[in-house]
């Protein structure tokens, strides 16, 4: 097995789903596009929620969006969906999209430098 760098496996990711500047994230929340908050709940707390974002941790995302599993959350586990997941810079967001992609989401993707970028855009976040 090779063996590759961090960057290089995000750059992997990025390769195999949608990303989405702020704005257009947005937009797409507005036609109906969920969006899926990966940080932890202390940042959520100290710098604030996207309004209307599902806070669903990295590390158990494939479990709540497969339509299959016991674990699964009703408000993402459906393949047909266009799911947008956000995490503080952009990276973690991109890893967990190529992870629904893997998983047949064919609407996955990632908001280009994370939830910074969408609170410096001046998007509606809840404190």
């Amino acid at each position: 097995m090779s063996e590759i760098s961090a960057q290089e496996l995000v750059e992997r990711a990025r390769r195999t789903i949608l990303r989405l500047s702020p704005p257009d994230a947005f937009t797409a929340q507005q036609a109906g596009a969920v969006l899926v908050d990966l940080r932890c709940a202390a940042d959520r707390t100290g710098e604030g929620e996207i309004t209307g974002a599902i806070p669903i941790a990295l590390s158990v995302l494939p479990w709540r969006a497969d339509p299959q599993s016991e674990f699964r959350d009703d408000r993402i586990a459906d393949r047909s969906l266009t799911l947008i997941l956000v995490c503080n810079d952009g990276y973690s967001s991109s890893l967990g999209a190529a992870w629904l992609a893997e998983m047949g989401f064919t609407k996955a993707g990632d908001v280009a430098g994370g939830f910074r970028a969408w609170s410096a855009a001046g998007l509606p976040v809840t404190r």
